[in-house]
């Protein structure tokens, strides 16, 4: 995950959404108010909003459970000067995952983080989703912009049947298309061969994984349906398969 200078803002914060692994969560102390700051494990939501596994016994938890209000720092994480790349500070509310939701949300970031299965079910930890009231990019020097929660979450309010769909589109595609995802790792996003698996789908693109590496295949046009979804992954396909020739 590399965003580029000439990259538009909403892109590149939907970039480090989805590309972000871990990241800076500010909380408020529940006694005093002062901030205080801890490394955490994220994952994306079908949206883009960050979805957290957190402890009680931890104080972020009980800040964000005294007040949900919270702000958490995602950056590049370019070799170099740090202070080059792309970082957001995202504003909103953490609050714990919705019951309806929590199937999903699960599956989610166990996709991104399998190594939290062994300790999710803990009785102390507990998944929260964030959700955004907005967004501070720096992206460089003299590139500074806020943008409000419309311009870079995903829309999902009109695909889902895509979303409730989205195990059984992963599972098909790693059991019965291998050698496609294989394609588009190497030929779509020019990355060398290995075993590229799908880990998550929503309307703007699909997540893979192979070991510890993740890659981001985005959509040339957004999918709202799973037929539509077919009808993109062919299109991508052929034009993966044009390129291996």
């Amino acid at each position: 995950m590399k965003p580029q200078p000439q990259t538009d803002s909403a892109t590149m914060v939907r970039s480090l959404l989805r590309g972000s692994r871990q990241g800076a969560l500010a909380t408020l102390m529940t006694e005093s108010g002062a901030p205080y700051c801890s490394l955490v494990n994220v994952a994306p939501d079908a949206d883009g909003a960050p979805l957290l596994l957190i402890s009680r016994l931890a104080l972020h938890t009980q800040n964000a459970l005294a007040d949900p209000r919270v702000s958490l720092m995602l950056d590049e994480r370019r070799a170099g000067d740090p202070l080059e790349g792309a970082r957001i500070m995202l504003a909103g509310e953490a609050r714990p995952a919705a019951p309806e939701a929590l199937p999903r949300i699960r599956r989610r970031y166990f996709a991104f983080h399998p190594s939290a299965r062994d300790f999710a079910d803990f009785p102390d930890f507990s998944f929260f989703r964030i959700d955004p009231s907005g967004v501070h990019l720096v992206a460089g020097f003299g590139r500074i912009v806020d943008l409000v929660p419309a311009r870079f979450l995903t829309e999902v309010s009109d695909a889902a049947d895509l979303v409730a769909a989205e195990e059984e589109i992963v599972a098909h595609l790693n059991t019965d298309h291998p050698e496609t995802l294989s394609l588009f790792a190497t030929q779509l996003l020019d990355t060398p061969a290995a075993d590229w698996r799908c880990i998550a789908c929503d309307p703007d693109g699909l997540d893979l994984a192979a070991e510890d590496r993740y890659l981001r295949l985005t959509f040339p046009r957004r999918v709202a349906s799973p037929g539509a979804l077919r009808t993109v992954l062919k299109d991508l396909a052929d034009k993966a398969r044009s390129g291996a020739r």
